[in-house]
């Protein structure tokens, strides 16, 4: 998502990129809550998102995929790269709003895609604004299409019934983790060839911004996984439990595993004392979007997914996931 950039004006120097260091971050914090405030009309801008964190916790995950702008020598705005295997996504890419319209916006898209070339990523994404002509023909011009709306949708919390089979990467022993991730890899190659959560999976575990679910079969084998933020300081905000990502095994039972998914992310909501539920979902997974609907889910943010090139990727009907790419 970025507030729109055009052609430069007068009264300003050339925009400049470099890696965002960690002295920028809270510089760059305040300015992607003034942009998306602005763009969205908020009263106080600077109270976007509240205690939720997306500039530090990116940044931390990947410093050397954290870009800064700067123009007459100060943090003018910043961008993102995220690199999940065989696929990439950036954002949230913000720039100042008195600087809007003068070509900030593509000096940060820059460094993204020399990152994506760099990992070799195959299928590329962003969540932006649909309504926004101007988003959507910024990221045009560098070969990402808009295809299915994602719904950002969010649940009170009631509570659900103990999910026996889940358990939580977290608390595994340290010698457990590297075959859990594996077998996370094993799943989501199986949703999307290449698809690697393991950077989001480790980011969360480090960082302390939550826990991931490892929903398993009766024998033990991995059915589902979801990314869980938590809580203030992570991308959740207070008293939020956010799904950064979620997805099950392929087949004739993913419906049924996607429902029991589901369950697990609220009862660990529940357990962490937090009162709503946040997941996003794309309209290319029909069904994925009217279980969660059926499950009391409501859309509060509404965007499109753009994608290069122009295929569904993992948005697929027949796939259960998870994620909004914000």
């Amino acid at each position: 998502m970025i507030p729109p950039a055009g052609e430069p004006r007068s009264g300003t120097g050339p925009a400049s990129v470099r890696p965002l260091g960690e002295a920028d971050l809270d510089r760059a914090d305040e300015i992607f809550r003034v942009a998306f405030g602005t763009f969205l009309g908020i009263p106080e801008p600077k109270t976007f998102l509240g205690t939720a964190d997306y500039v530090r916790t990116r940044w931390a995950a990947d410093p050397q995929a954290a870009f800064a702008a700067t123009v007459d020598g100060e943090v003018a705005g910043s961008n993102f790269a995220v690199n999940w295997g065989s696929v990439g996504y950036f954002g949230p890419l913000t720039v100042r709003p008195d600087l809007w319209d003068q070509g900030v916006g593509r000096r940060l898209m820059e460094p993204v895609m020399d990152c994506f070339d760099a990992w070799e990523n195959r299928h590329l994404g962003l969540f932006t604004f649909s309504h926004s002509p101007k988003h959507l023909e910024l990221y045009r011009r560098y070969g990402f299409w808009p295809r299915f709306l994602t719904a950002v949708m969010r649940k009170q919390v009631a509570g659900s019934a103990a999910a026996p089979r889940q358990v939580l990467y977290g608390r595994l022993p340290a010698a457990e983790q590297p075959d859990a991730l594996s077998r996370c890899r094993a799943l989501t190659g199986a949703v999307h060839e290449g698809l690697s959560l393991e950077r989001e999976i480790v980011a969360t575990h480090t960082q302390e911004l939550g826990d991931t679910i490892l929903l398993q079969d009766a024998d033990s084998e991995l059915d589902g996984l979801a990314v869980c933020h938590c809580g203030a300081g992570s991308e959740a905000g207070e008293d939020v439990c956010f799904v950064k990502f979620g997805a099950v095994r392929p087949g004739p039972e993913a419906a049924d595993r996607f429902e029991q998914l589901l369950g697990a992310c609220e009862q660990l909501a529940s357990e962490r004392g937090l009162g709503q539920l946040d997941a996003g979902v794309n309209l290319g997974r029909p069904d994925a979007y009217r279980r969660m609907a059926d499950r009391g889910f409501r859309t509060w943010l509404q965007g499109v997914a753009m994608h290069r090139p122009n295929e569904p990727g993992y948005s697929r009907p027949d796939a259960y996931v998870i994620d909004d790419w914000r």
